[in-house]
Protein backbone atom coordinates (compact mmCIF):
# COMPACT_ATOMS: atom_id res chain seq x y z
CA UNK A 1 0.00 0.00 0.00
CA UNK A 2 0.74 3.81 -0.48
CA UNK A 3 0.40 6.08 2.17
CA UNK A 4 -2.16 9.03 1.70
CA UNK A 5 -1.92 12.12 3.91
CA UNK A 6 -4.19 14.68 4.23
CA UNK A 7 -2.51 18.74 3.90
CA UNK A 8 -2.95 19.21 7.49
CA UNK A 9 -1.30 15.87 8.10
CA UNK A 10 1.50 16.91 5.64
CA UNK A 11 2.20 20.06 7.09
CA UNK A 12 2.42 18.31 10.28
CA UNK A 13 4.85 15.97 8.83
CA UNK A 14 7.06 18.61 7.13
CA UNK A 15 7.06 20.70 10.68
CA UNK A 16 8.41 17.54 12.02
CA UNK A 17 10.81 16.68 9.53
CA UNK A 18 14.48 16.15 11.50
CA UNK A 19 15.83 18.15 8.65
CA UNK A 20 16.63 21.67 7.47
CA UNK A 21 13.91 22.73 4.98
CA UNK A 22 16.79 24.03 2.62
CA UNK A 23 17.52 20.00 2.02
CA UNK A 24 13.74 18.69 1.66
CA UNK A 25 13.49 21.66 -0.92
CA UNK A 26 16.91 20.48 -2.78
CA UNK A 27 15.22 16.75 -2.88
CA UNK A 28 12.06 17.53 -4.16
CA UNK A 29 14.16 19.87 -6.70
CA UNK A 30 15.72 17.32 -8.03
CA UNK A 31 12.73 15.03 -8.43
CA UNK A 32 10.93 17.72 -10.31
CA UNK A 33 14.20 18.01 -12.56
CA UNK A 34 14.71 14.47 -13.49
CA UNK A 35 10.68 13.62 -14.27
CA UNK A 36 11.69 17.01 -16.57
CA UNK A 37 14.39 16.04 -18.38
CA UNK A 38 12.12 12.81 -18.71
CA UNK A 39 9.36 14.38 -20.33
CA UNK A 40 11.32 16.38 -22.64
CA UNK A 41 13.92 13.39 -24.04
CA UNK A 42 16.67 15.29 -23.16
CA UNK A 43 17.83 18.64 -22.35
CA UNK A 44 19.90 20.14 -25.63
CA UNK A 45 18.54 22.89 -26.99
CA UNK A 46 14.89 22.44 -24.54
CA UNK A 47 13.09 25.51 -23.44
CA UNK A 48 10.93 25.56 -20.03
CA UNK A 49 8.73 27.84 -18.11
CA UNK A 50 8.38 27.12 -14.61
CA UNK A 51 5.42 29.15 -12.74
CA UNK A 52 6.50 29.41 -9.55
CA UNK A 53 4.61 30.70 -6.59
CA UNK A 54 5.40 32.20 -3.06
CA UNK A 55 5.72 28.99 -1.09
CA UNK A 56 7.58 25.81 -0.55
CA UNK A 57 5.73 24.47 -3.93
CA UNK A 58 7.37 27.90 -5.34
CA UNK A 59 10.82 27.02 -3.88
CA UNK A 60 10.60 23.60 -4.91
CA UNK A 61 9.88 24.63 -8.14
CA UNK A 62 12.46 27.75 -8.85
CA UNK A 63 15.54 25.22 -7.11
CA UNK A 64 14.47 23.00 -10.05
CA UNK A 65 14.63 25.52 -12.56
CA UNK A 66 18.49 26.37 -11.30
CA UNK A 67 19.02 23.14 -11.91
CA UNK A 68 17.93 22.83 -15.06
CA UNK A 69 19.50 26.09 -16.27
CA UNK A 70 22.92 23.77 -14.76
CA UNK A 71 22.43 20.90 -17.70
CA UNK A 72 21.68 23.66 -20.54
CA UNK A 73 17.85 23.90 -20.86
CA UNK A 74 16.93 27.38 -21.46
CA UNK A 75 14.61 28.62 -18.37
CA UNK A 76 12.14 31.33 -17.55
CA UNK A 77 10.55 31.48 -14.34
CA UNK A 78 7.41 33.35 -14.28
CA UNK A 79 5.24 34.81 -11.23
CA UNK A 80 1.43 32.67 -10.79
CA UNK A 81 0.01 35.99 -11.65
CA UNK A 82 1.35 36.77 -14.50
CA UNK A 83 -0.67 36.40 -17.74
CA UNK A 84 -0.20 33.84 -20.47
CA UNK A 85 -0.59 32.26 -22.54
CA UNK A 86 2.49 29.89 -21.89
CA UNK A 87 3.79 28.66 -25.64
CA UNK A 88 6.64 27.92 -27.53
CA UNK A 89 8.54 25.85 -24.80
CA UNK A 90 9.00 22.25 -24.38
CA UNK A 91 7.69 22.12 -20.97
CA UNK A 92 5.81 24.08 -18.35
CA UNK A 93 6.10 23.67 -14.54
CA UNK A 94 3.43 24.25 -12.62
CA UNK A 95 4.96 25.07 -9.14
CA UNK A 96 2.73 28.07 -8.50
CA UNK A 97 0.62 26.51 -5.27
CA UNK A 98 0.66 23.49 -3.68
CA UNK A 99 -1.77 21.01 -1.40
CA UNK A 100 -2.96 23.77 0.79
CA UNK A 101 -4.20 26.23 -1.33
CA UNK A 102 -7.87 27.36 -0.68
CA UNK A 103 -8.78 30.29 -3.01
CA UNK A 104 -9.71 30.85 -6.40
CA UNK A 105 -6.49 30.42 -8.83
CA UNK A 106 -6.31 30.78 -12.77
CA UNK A 107 -3.41 29.18 -14.04
CA UNK A 108 -2.18 30.95 -17.17
CA UNK A 109 -2.87 29.52 -20.64
CA UNK A 110 -0.78 26.56 -22.12
CA UNK A 111 -0.27 26.62 -25.85
CA UNK A 112 -1.64 23.23 -27.72
CA UNK A 113 0.68 20.68 -27.64
CA UNK A 114 2.88 21.75 -24.47
CA UNK A 115 3.63 19.73 -22.10
CA UNK A 116 2.99 19.93 -18.21
CA UNK A 117 4.94 19.19 -15.01
CA UNK A 118 3.00 19.77 -11.78
CA UNK A 119 4.72 20.15 -8.91
CA UNK A 120 3.19 17.90 -5.52
CA UNK A 121 -0.67 18.97 -7.02
CA UNK A 122 -1.87 20.85 -10.07
CA UNK A 123 -2.42 24.36 -9.07
CA UNK A 124 -5.69 25.22 -8.18
CA UNK A 125 -6.85 21.83 -6.96
CA UNK A 126 -7.92 21.06 -4.08
CA UNK A 127 -5.82 19.14 -2.03
CA UNK A 128 -8.18 17.34 0.54
CA UNK A 129 -10.91 16.84 -1.92
CA UNK A 130 -10.26 17.06 -5.49
CA UNK A 131 -12.52 19.59 -6.02
CA UNK A 132 -11.07 22.66 -8.41
CA UNK A 133 -10.81 26.21 -7.08
CA UNK A 134 -10.49 28.28 -10.36
CA UNK A 135 -9.30 27.08 -13.48
CA UNK A 136 -5.90 25.05 -12.95
CA UNK A 137 -4.16 23.35 -15.95
CA UNK A 138 -4.76 19.77 -16.28
CA UNK A 139 -0.86 18.25 -15.85
CA UNK A 140 0.55 15.20 -18.00
CA UNK A 141 2.53 14.23 -14.95
CA UNK A 142 2.41 15.16 -11.16
CA UNK A 143 5.36 14.46 -8.78
CA UNK A 144 4.26 14.53 -5.14
CA UNK A 145 6.07 14.14 -2.39
CA UNK A 146 6.48 11.09 0.27
CA UNK A 147 3.17 10.41 -0.44
CA UNK A 148 -0.07 10.39 -2.10
CA UNK A 149 -2.67 13.59 -1.56
CA UNK A 150 -6.35 12.92 -1.50
CA UNK A 151 -6.81 15.15 -3.99
CA UNK A 152 -4.58 13.59 -6.21
CA UNK A 153 -7.17 10.64 -5.75
CA UNK A 154 -10.47 11.79 -5.70
CA UNK A 155 -11.84 13.59 -9.43
CA UNK A 156 -12.01 15.92 -10.79
CA UNK A 157 -7.98 16.29 -8.94
CA UNK A 158 -7.58 12.50 -9.97
CA UNK A 159 -7.71 13.10 -14.16
CA UNK A 160 -6.46 16.48 -13.81
CA UNK A 161 -2.88 15.00 -12.18
CA UNK A 162 -2.31 13.05 -14.99
CA UNK A 163 0.72 10.47 -14.47
CA UNK A 164 1.52 10.75 -11.09
CA UNK A 165 5.15 9.83 -9.39
CA UNK A 166 5.65 9.83 -5.63
CA UNK A 167 9.04 10.76 -4.55
CA UNK A 168 10.93 9.70 -0.84
CA UNK A 169 12.42 12.56 -0.05
CA UNK A 170 13.50 11.77 3.68
CA UNK A 171 9.99 12.30 5.57
CA UNK A 172 8.17 10.26 8.10
CA UNK A 173 4.76 9.21 6.59
CA UNK A 174 4.53 6.03 9.15
CA UNK A 175 1.59 7.16 10.80
CA UNK A 176 -1.02 7.75 7.69
CA UNK A 177 -3.86 6.00 8.17
CA UNK A 178 -4.99 6.14 4.79
CA UNK A 179 -3.39 4.12 2.11
CA UNK A 180 -3.82 3.24 -1.96
CA UNK A 181 -4.55 -0.22 -2.68
CA UNK A 182 -2.36 -2.12 -5.18
CA UNK A 183 -2.53 -5.34 -6.41
CA UNK A 184 0.13 -6.04 -4.84
CA UNK A 185 -1.44 -5.84 -1.81
CA UNK A 186 -4.97 -7.69 -2.57
CA UNK A 187 -2.37 -10.59 -4.14
CA UNK A 188 -0.78 -10.87 -0.22
CA UNK A 189 -4.55 -10.76 1.30
CA UNK A 190 -6.41 -13.61 -0.38
CA UNK A 191 -6.83 -16.65 1.51
CA UNK A 192 -5.62 -19.92 -0.26
CA UNK A 193 -7.91 -23.07 -0.12
CA UNK A 194 -6.50 -25.57 2.59
CA UNK A 195 -6.62 -29.28 1.52
CA UNK A 196 -9.42 -29.72 3.37
CA UNK A 197 -11.89 -26.80 1.99
CA UNK A 198 -15.43 -27.88 0.76
CA UNK A 199 -18.65 -26.26 -0.47
CA UNK A 200 -19.94 -25.23 3.01
CA UNK A 201 -16.58 -23.64 4.24
CA UNK A 202 -17.70 -20.55 2.45
CA UNK A 203 -21.11 -21.01 1.54
CA UNK A 204 -23.17 -17.79 0.98
CA UNK A 205 -26.79 -15.82 0.97
CA UNK A 206 -28.30 -13.64 -1.32
CA UNK A 207 -31.82 -11.55 -0.73
CA UNK A 208 -32.47 -9.53 -3.08
CA UNK A 209 -34.40 -9.43 -6.55
CA UNK A 210 -38.17 -7.79 -7.29
CA UNK A 211 -40.43 -7.87 -10.30
CA UNK A 212 -38.56 -4.65 -11.83
CA UNK A 213 -34.86 -6.33 -10.83
CA UNK A 214 -34.79 -9.50 -11.70
CA UNK A 215 -31.21 -9.86 -12.68
CA UNK A 216 -29.40 -8.18 -9.63
CA UNK A 217 -29.32 -10.68 -7.12
CA UNK A 218 -28.61 -13.26 -10.19
CA UNK A 219 -25.33 -11.07 -10.79
CA UNK A 220 -24.14 -11.01 -6.85
CA UNK A 221 -24.33 -14.73 -6.99
CA UNK A 222 -22.39 -15.20 -10.06
CA UNK A 223 -19.56 -12.74 -8.37
CA UNK A 224 -19.96 -14.55 -5.21
CA UNK A 225 -19.03 -18.18 -7.05
CA UNK A 226 -16.48 -16.52 -9.11
CA UNK A 227 -14.90 -15.32 -6.00
CA UNK A 228 -14.70 -18.53 -4.10
CA UNK A 229 -18.10 -18.86 -3.12
CA UNK A 230 -18.78 -22.30 -2.40
CA UNK A 231 -22.49 -22.77 -2.09
CA UNK A 232 -24.94 -19.81 -3.04
CA UNK A 233 -28.17 -19.56 -1.98
CA UNK A 234 -30.37 -17.48 -3.72
CA UNK A 235 -33.75 -15.94 -2.34
CA UNK A 236 -35.87 -13.45 -3.92
CA UNK A 237 -38.84 -12.35 -1.16
CA UNK A 238 -42.06 -13.74 -2.80
CA UNK A 239 -40.92 -15.32 -5.94
CA UNK A 240 -40.94 -18.92 -4.92
CA UNK A 241 -39.52 -21.29 -6.54
CA UNK A 242 -38.25 -18.57 -8.87
CA UNK A 243 -35.19 -19.89 -11.28
CA UNK A 244 -31.65 -19.26 -10.22
CA UNK A 245 -28.43 -19.28 -11.62
CA UNK A 246 -26.30 -21.78 -12.94
CA UNK A 247 -24.90 -23.41 -9.48
CA UNK A 248 -27.11 -21.49 -7.02
CA UNK A 249 -29.67 -22.87 -4.91
CA UNK A 250 -33.17 -21.18 -4.07
CA UNK A 251 -33.71 -20.30 -0.47
CA UNK A 252 -37.13 -19.73 -0.80
CA UNK A 253 -38.71 -16.69 1.39
CA UNK A 254 -41.98 -14.74 1.59
CA UNK A 255 -43.07 -11.38 -0.12
CA UNK A 256 -43.54 -9.23 3.17
CA UNK A 257 -42.15 -10.01 6.20
CA UNK A 258 -39.47 -12.09 5.31
CA UNK A 259 -36.69 -10.80 7.59
CA UNK A 260 -37.08 -13.99 10.92
CA UNK A 261 -36.88 -16.22 7.89
CA UNK A 262 -33.77 -14.49 5.89
CA UNK A 263 -32.02 -15.13 9.38
CA UNK A 264 -32.66 -18.36 9.89
CA UNK A 265 -30.65 -21.60 8.86
CA UNK A 266 -27.09 -19.70 9.23
CA UNK A 267 -25.75 -22.42 11.04
CA UNK A 268 -23.34 -23.82 7.84
CA UNK A 269 -23.08 -20.38 6.19
CA UNK A 270 -20.11 -17.61 6.21
CA UNK A 271 -21.80 -14.17 5.08
CA UNK A 272 -25.36 -13.08 3.92
CA UNK A 273 -26.24 -9.92 1.29
CA UNK A 274 -29.34 -8.45 1.45
CA UNK A 275 -30.47 -5.53 -0.91
CA UNK A 276 -29.45 -6.33 -4.86
CA UNK A 277 -32.61 -5.21 -6.82
CA UNK A 278 -34.60 -5.33 -3.56
CA UNK A 279 -36.51 -2.55 -4.42
CA UNK A 280 -38.45 0.03 -1.89
CA UNK A 281 -40.81 -1.31 0.57
CA UNK A 282 -39.18 -4.33 3.00
CA UNK A 283 -37.88 -1.86 6.10
CA UNK A 284 -39.26 -3.74 8.70
CA UNK A 285 -37.84 -7.05 7.13
CA UNK A 286 -34.45 -5.97 6.50
CA UNK A 287 -34.22 -4.39 9.99
CA UNK A 288 -35.14 -7.78 11.58
CA UNK A 289 -32.80 -9.54 9.30
CA UNK A 290 -30.00 -7.52 10.40
CA UNK A 291 -30.90 -7.94 14.00
CA UNK A 292 -31.24 -11.03 13.82
CA UNK A 293 -28.29 -12.55 10.90
CA UNK A 294 -25.64 -13.07 13.46
CA UNK A 295 -22.97 -13.32 10.10
CA UNK A 296 -21.03 -11.11 8.45
CA UNK A 297 -23.92 -9.18 6.52
CA UNK A 298 -23.18 -6.94 3.55
CA UNK A 299 -26.28 -4.48 2.92
CA UNK A 300 -26.32 -3.27 -0.49
CA UNK A 301 -28.90 -0.97 -3.16
CA UNK A 302 -32.30 -0.54 -1.67
CA UNK A 303 -31.37 -2.16 2.27
CA UNK A 304 -29.32 0.79 2.70
CA UNK A 305 -31.46 2.90 4.80
CA UNK A 306 -30.59 6.11 6.93
CA UNK A 307 -33.47 4.86 9.85
CA UNK A 308 -31.77 1.44 10.02
CA UNK A 309 -28.34 2.69 11.45
CA UNK A 310 -28.62 2.25 14.79
CA UNK A 311 -29.55 -1.19 13.91
CA UNK A 312 -26.87 -1.76 12.17
CA UNK A 313 -24.42 -0.10 14.62
CA UNK A 314 -26.26 -2.18 17.52
CA UNK A 315 -25.27 -6.01 15.36
CA UNK A 316 -21.96 -7.31 17.25
CA UNK A 317 -21.04 -9.31 13.52
CA UNK A 318 -19.27 -7.23 10.85
CA UNK A 319 -21.20 -5.38 8.38
CA UNK A 320 -20.66 -3.73 5.25
CA UNK A 321 -22.60 -1.19 3.92
CA UNK A 322 -21.87 -0.80 -0.01
CA UNK A 323 -23.60 3.18 -1.27
CA UNK A 324 -22.33 4.65 -4.06
CA UNK A 325 -23.15 8.61 -3.91
CA UNK A 326 -26.56 9.09 -3.86
CA UNK A 327 -27.06 6.24 -1.57
CA UNK A 328 -24.77 8.09 0.99
CA UNK A 329 -25.78 11.25 0.53
CA UNK A 330 -29.00 9.72 2.38
CA UNK A 331 -27.89 8.33 4.39
CA UNK A 332 -25.56 11.27 5.71
CA UNK A 333 -28.93 13.38 5.05
CA UNK A 334 -27.03 15.54 2.97
CA UNK A 335 -24.05 16.95 0.70
CA UNK A 336 -20.52 15.34 1.21
CA UNK A 337 -17.79 18.33 1.09
CA UNK A 338 -15.08 15.51 2.29
CA UNK A 339 -15.46 12.18 0.50
CA UNK A 340 -12.62 10.59 3.01
CA UNK A 341 -13.86 12.00 6.35
CA UNK A 342 -17.38 11.44 5.30
CA UNK A 343 -16.93 7.77 4.96
CA UNK A 344 -15.05 7.55 8.04
CA UNK A 345 -16.99 9.28 9.97
CA UNK A 346 -20.34 7.01 8.75
CA UNK A 347 -18.62 3.87 8.97
CA UNK A 348 -18.02 5.23 13.28
CA UNK A 349 -21.29 6.10 13.49
CA UNK A 350 -22.64 2.98 12.45
CA UNK A 351 -19.83 -0.11 13.86
CA UNK A 352 -19.66 -1.06 9.82
CA UNK A 353 -16.92 -0.90 7.09
CA UNK A 354 -18.63 1.81 4.86
CA UNK A 355 -17.91 1.18 0.99
CA UNK A 356 -18.33 4.51 -0.87
CA UNK A 357 -18.19 3.31 -4.41
CA UNK A 358 -17.64 6.01 -7.28
CA UNK A 359 -14.71 6.79 -9.66
CA UNK A 360 -12.52 6.76 -6.92
CA UNK A 361 -13.81 3.87 -3.99
CA UNK A 362 -13.29 4.73 -0.53
CA UNK A 363 -13.18 2.10 2.19
CA UNK A 364 -13.32 3.05 5.22
CA UNK A 365 -13.33 0.72 8.79
CA UNK A 366 -15.24 1.78 11.82
CA UNK A 367 -11.72 2.35 13.86
CA UNK A 368 -10.46 4.99 11.80
CA UNK A 369 -8.53 3.10 8.92
CA UNK A 370 -9.55 3.73 5.42
CA UNK A 371 -8.12 2.34 1.75
CA UNK A 372 -8.74 4.07 -1.15
CA UNK A 373 -9.32 2.27 -4.62
CA UNK A 374 -8.37 4.01 -7.69
CA UNK A 375 -7.44 1.63 -10.73
CA UNK A 376 -11.32 1.92 -12.00
CA UNK A 377 -12.61 4.09 -14.88
CA UNK A 378 -15.61 4.61 -16.73
CA UNK A 379 -15.98 1.16 -17.84
CA UNK A 380 -17.29 0.28 -14.85
CA UNK A 381 -20.45 2.74 -15.03
CA UNK A 382 -23.29 0.71 -16.43
CA UNK A 383 -26.00 -0.91 -14.76
CA UNK A 384 -25.22 -4.04 -12.69
CA UNK A 385 -21.91 -3.71 -11.65
CA UNK A 386 -22.68 -2.49 -7.88
CA UNK A 387 -24.48 -5.55 -7.64
CA UNK A 388 -21.48 -7.88 -8.91
CA UNK A 389 -19.32 -5.81 -6.24
CA UNK A 390 -21.63 -6.46 -3.72
CA UNK A 391 -21.35 -10.47 -4.53
CA UNK A 392 -17.57 -10.07 -4.36
CA UNK A 393 -16.85 -9.11 -1.04
CA UNK A 394 -19.63 -11.01 0.10
CA UNK A 395 -17.64 -14.24 -1.16
CA UNK A 396 -14.50 -12.65 0.62
CA UNK A 397 -16.20 -12.13 4.13
CA UNK A 398 -17.48 -16.23 4.05
CA UNK A 399 -13.40 -16.84 2.47
CA UNK A 400 -12.31 -15.50 6.59
CA UNK A 401 -10.82 -12.09 5.30
CA UNK A 402 -11.54 -9.22 7.65
CA UNK A 403 -14.30 -7.06 6.23
CA UNK A 404 -11.83 -3.58 5.63
CA UNK A 405 -9.91 -5.77 3.49
CA UNK A 406 -12.25 -8.35 1.81
CA UNK A 407 -14.29 -4.97 0.87
CA UNK A 408 -11.00 -3.33 -0.17
CA UNK A 409 -9.64 -6.73 -2.32
CA UNK A 410 -13.32 -6.81 -4.24
CA UNK A 411 -13.64 -3.45 -5.17
CA UNK A 412 -9.44 -3.40 -6.70
CA UNK A 413 -10.45 -6.70 -8.25
CA UNK A 414 -13.99 -4.95 -9.48
CA UNK A 415 -11.88 -1.95 -10.93
CA UNK A 416 -9.15 -3.93 -12.58
CA UNK A 417 -11.50 -6.06 -14.43
CA UNK A 418 -13.59 -3.39 -15.84
CA UNK A 419 -10.56 -0.97 -16.63
CA UNK A 420 -10.42 -0.61 -20.15
CA UNK A 421 -13.04 -2.00 -21.56
CA UNK A 422 -15.35 -0.76 -24.38
CA UNK A 423 -18.50 -1.89 -23.68
CA UNK A 424 -18.64 -3.88 -20.66
CA UNK A 425 -21.42 -5.21 -19.39
CA UNK A 426 -21.93 -6.28 -15.88
CA UNK A 427 -22.67 -9.82 -16.25
CA UNK A 428 -18.86 -9.96 -17.95
CA UNK A 429 -17.30 -9.20 -14.76
CA UNK A 430 -17.58 -12.17 -12.23
CA UNK A 431 -15.91 -14.02 -14.89
CA UNK A 432 -13.14 -11.53 -15.43
CA UNK A 433 -12.43 -10.74 -11.69
CA UNK A 434 -11.94 -14.82 -11.28
CA UNK A 435 -9.00 -14.44 -14.01
CA UNK A 436 -7.57 -12.21 -11.64
CA UNK A 437 -7.28 -14.60 -9.30
CA UNK A 438 -5.02 -17.03 -11.19
CA UNK A 439 -4.64 -20.33 -9.75
CA UNK A 440 -5.77 -19.29 -6.00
Amino acid sequence: MIPVVTPAEMAAIDEAAPEPVEVLIDRAARAVARSAVAMMGGVYGRRVVVVAGPGNNGADGRQAAAMLRQRGVRVRVVEPGEPGPLKDVDLVIDAAFGTGLRRSYRFPPVGDQVPVLAVDIPSGVDGLTGAVLGSPCAADRTVTFAAYKPGLLLEPGRSLAGRIEVVDIGLDVSGASIDLVEGADVADWLPVPDAVTHKWHHAVRIVGGSASMPGAPRLAARAAQRLGAGYVQLAIPGRIGDPTPVEAVAFDLGATEWGSAAASELERLGAVLIGPGLGLGHRDAVACAARDIDRALVLDGDALQSDLLDVVAARRAPTVLTPHGGEFARLVDGTVDDPVQATRTLAARCGAVVVHKGATTIVAAPDGPVLIVANGDPSLATAGTGDVLAGGITALLARGMDPLRASASAAWLHAEAGRGVSGLVASELPERMAALLGDR
